[in-house]
């Protein structure tokens, strides 16, 4: 249900997966080039366990269907998706931020 622009009111609509298909093309195509960038970027130490370990896709582009598939295809390299994509991020700051003090050798500040 959304707001139809022309008539000012909410209405119905209904999509098919192909319009879904066709809009999500261009912002797949930026995440696809933005990972083979960082993977060109990425020091051969953290390469090499990105080739073994794989690639793990949180947030709500996670759940986008066949993502994992896409940047697999693209990459060459294992993908999957993290258990609870929408708020491991979440859980796994707050966990570094208690375990700051031990962790803040490793940790990289970007200021």
């Amino acid at each position: 249900r959304g707001r139809s622009m022309a008539e000012g009111v909410p209405k119905t609509f209904t999509i098919n997966s192909q319009e879904i298909q066709k809009a999500l093309s261009d912002p797949l195509s930026g995440i696809v080039s933005a990972v083979k960038a960082a993977l060109e970027q990425t020091p051969p130490e953290l390469s090499s366990d990105i080739a073994e370990r794989g690639i793990v896709l949180t947030g709500g582009g996670a759940l986008l269907g066949n993502m994992d598939y896409v940047l697999r295809h693209a990459t060459g390299l294992p993908v999957s998706i993290a258990d609870d994509p929408l708020t491991c991020v979440v859980h796994g700051t707050g966990r570094a931020l208690e375990e700051f003090k031990r962790l803040k050798d490793v940790l990289v500040s970007m200021y």
